[in-house]
């Protein structure tokens, strides 16, 4: 395993304070702006005066330009300076909210929160990065995934209620300044206060790699987010048959390279298969359902959208307040026994929720959101430690990379299954209740296969 090149933060030296602080900041911000739109999307909508077909891209758009430049922003974090995109990421941040509050109609704001994804994609692989090569491997590091796992529950848990606070208060653009400020503030500090780590031996831009990659991980996300609309449609199928080209130009070009951006001989080692194979799993079970659970919470329930945020809380906070503490889980648990008691119970908890229905109230849901939310705080925690302990320690940010762009490309594919399994029986209150419970059920079998699996994983481990 190759050192880093910064000796000064590979021993946790100067700078660990904001080393830990800001990336947590940053995810933390990240992911309160990435679900501020599921509360204020009939505003956002009818200001822009998007239809039908545009509200899903109002909704979904950021996961593109997520999934799209997490791998890049990774390998270009570890070659050129952790630091350096970190703060390109805050900038970029910045100016995309700036468009994003000034938009003046749909394809202006989408454009504008494709872009926020590209530039949050930046904070959230350099962020866990910074972290990986901050601290070295033991409770320090554990403690300090664990908090930047932490942030993600943190980050759903707040997104959609302060978002919905200020377009209570002024409008839902004045997120969009919010977020703004945000940046601007969190790109000064970072530019002050980190150390600038970087891999020993940078090995150049895998252009091929790079155009391969986001291309192809755009064309599939795009083809999911438009298939919402109708599976059968030409340019849906256009844009799944160019993701299958160049996925697969991606593979065989970083296979025959000698400096992969991607070194497919990662996905030998079973703690980074857990890793992004977890991450894809937690996407596909878990926020896949939830992401829908808040508007059905509303059309099945009743709920403000306000109410509805404050429900789902429930889950998002525990699963902060555990992720928070899973440092002081004992150490000689295996991380992927872990990892598979959480998607246990993310399995357990589905099943609990299965019950949704026009006259029930909203503590009929406390119980299994609050399951749920100690499993995605495990799985959290667990995951991120992964993403960095995984890979070589000079690639650390790329690590992040694999592990994010799974976990977006499986949400992405997880609102899909969910939308259509959810509206597939009709749209009166009582059939989207018997959809959605059918889509708990689905994912729960989802998650609780995966656990085994991670079981699997671990026994072929031992035996190699």
């Amino acid at each position: 395993m190759t050192t880093l090149a910064t000796p000064r933060t590979a021993r946790s030296a100067p700078g660990t304070a904001a080393a830990l602080t800001l990336p947590a900041a940053a995810t933390l911000l990240a992911l309160m702006n990435y679900c501020a739109p599921a509360a204020t999307l009939a505003d956002t909508a009818r200001g822009l005066h998007a239809g039908a077909s545009a509200q899903i891209w109002l909704m979904s758009s950021i996961s593109l330009g997520l999934a799209a430049a997490l791998l890049a922003a990774g390998s270009l974090a570890d070659d050129h300076g952790r630091r350096r995109v970190f703060v390109v990421g805050a900038v970029a941040l910045a100016v995309s909210s700036v468009a994003c509050a000034l938009a003046p109609n749909a394809a202006v704001f989408i454009a504008g929160r494709v872009a926020q994804g590209a530039a949050s994609a930046a904070l959230l692989v350099t962020g866990l990065g910074i972290i990986g090569a901050s601290f070295a491997a033991g409770p320090r590091r554990a403690r300090a995934t664990g908090m930047w796992g932490a942030m993600v529950g943190l980050g759903i848990a707040l997104g959609p209620v302060a978002a919905a606070g200020l377009t209570a208060a002024g409008g839902w653009r004045l997120w969009y300044w919010a977020t703004v400020a945000a940046s601007a503030v969190l790109a000064a500090a970072a530019s002050r206060a980190l150390t600038e780590s970087r891999a020993e031996r940078p090995r150049g831009v895998d252009v091929p790699g790079l155009a391969t990659m986001s291309l192809g991980v755009a064309a599939l996300v795009a083809a999911i987010t438009w298939g919402r609309a109708g599976w059968t449609a030409p340019g849906v199928l256009a844009l799944f048959a160019a993701a299958a080209v160049l996925l697969s130009a991606f593979v065989l070009v970083e296979s025959r390279r000698r400096e992969p951006m991607v070194d497919l001989a990662l996905f030998r080692r079973p703690a980074f298969l857990l890793s992004v194979t977890g991450a894809l799993v937690t996407g596909l079970a878990v926020i896949g359902v939830m992401t829908y659970l808040a508007t059905m919470m509303s059309l099945v329930m009743g709920l403000s959208p306000i109410a509805a945020a404050l429900v789902l809380a429930i889950w998002s906070g525990l699963s902060f307040l555990v992720a928070l503490q899973a440092h002081r889980l004992p150490a000689r648990l295996p991380v992927r026994r872990l990892l598979a008691a959480g998607f246990a119970l993310a399995g357990v908890s589905e099943l609990a929720l299965a019950g949704l229905a026009p006259d029930a109230h909203w503590w009929r849901l406390a119980p299994g959101l609050a399951a749920a939310g100690v499993a995605s705080g495990l799985t959290n925690a667990m995951l991120a430690r992964l993403a960095v302990e995984s890979v070589p320690a000079d690639r650390a940010s790329m690590g992040a990379g694999a592990n994010n762009t799974a976990r977006y490309i499986g949400a992405s594919l997880g609102v899909a299954i969910v939308g259509a399994i959810a509206t597939g029986s009709g749209h009166d209150a009582a059939s989207l209740a018997h959809g959605t419970n059918v889509a708990m059920v689905v994912s729960a079998v989802t998650a609780l296969g995966y656990a085994v699996l991670a079981l699997v994983i671990r026994d072929r481990a031992r035996a190699s």
